[in-house]
């Protein structure tokens, strides 16, 4: 059965069919069907202790991490669970990401959504291109708590072009190591079309910045038409009123008019 599983599914590294040199694209396919795809940017802020220069001291320095391309990839995709475990630099550092779908009551009845439910990083502190002169080096685990990011209906992808930061929590004297995601396009259930994203749920912050870019145009066309509306009104009352017959003001000129 596990031989037989492992020939249906296929999982693919595209990060070399994007431009962006800082993003990535995993694909994962059961039965010739696309079941997940994710493309992201994603970078890790690890803090760790080195010794200060009196050999005495502790200080925390920064470690920032991106995923590199060529990573290795594995997934699991299932009715309501889905997975995507990424790995680079030989196994120094592996992303797993869980994504959950479940039912929520709303106002318009039972709705599905799926979100990703839980991150975990494990990075190795021996490994020296982004680790220099670690104290006591060796593997941590870094995991998420109670989570629940990229929450979107059920049948679309999740879409965000800005910046999101998940903190994790670090099984090395509980540091909090940030995991920032940027370029973000997720769809872990539900794929219709192979390789083809379905319909896009963008998240608040893409939302509230296409809104302010499209605001401006919208207030100056109201007002452009208002301006058009004003001078049509005057210039139809300009043209009634000048039809109409002139009545004297001055009484005396009454003899005149017949």
């Amino acid at each position: 059965a596990a031989a037989r599983l492992a020939a249906e599914q296929e999982v693919e590294n595209l990060s070399g069919l994007s431009p962006n040199p800082e993003k990535d694209i995993f694909v994962v396919r059961e039965n010739r069907t696309t079941c997940l795809m994710a493309e992201f940017a994603a970078k890790f802020i690890v803090p760790y202790d080195v010794w200060a220069s009196n050999y005495v001291d502790l200080i925390t320095e920064q470690a920032d991490i991106p995923l590199s391309r060529g990573a290795e990839m594995k997934g699991k995709c299932g009715t309501n669970e889905s997975e995507l475990e990424i790995s680079w630099l030989e196994q120094a550092y592996t992303l797993k990401l869980f994504f959950l779908k479940e039912g929520h009551n709303t106002s318009r009845g039972q709705e599905a959504f799926w979100r990703l439910s839980r991150v975990q990083f494990t990075y190795d502190t021996a490994e020296r291109t982004y680790f220099k002169d670690a104290v006591s080096p060796g593997k941590h685990t870094a995991n998420s708590h109670h989570l629940s990011a990229l929450v979107t209906p059920a049948g679309k992808s999740y879409e965000c072009q800005a910046q999101q930061t998940i903190s994790l929590i670090s099984s090395d004297h509980q540091k909090s190591v940030q995991l920032l995601l940027s370029e973000v396009r997720v769809q872990p259930f539900d794929i219709t079309a192979d390789f083809v994203f379905s319909e896009e749920h963008k998240c608040p912050v893409d939302q509230r910045e296409q809104l302010e870019e499209t605001l401006p145009l919208i207030l100056g066309l109201i007002l452009g038409l208002v301006i058009v509306i004003t001078l049509c009104v005057y210039h139809i009352h300009h043209k009634l009123t000048a039809n109409q017959v002139q009545i004297p003001r001055d009484r005396s000129q009454y003899k005149h008019m017949g």
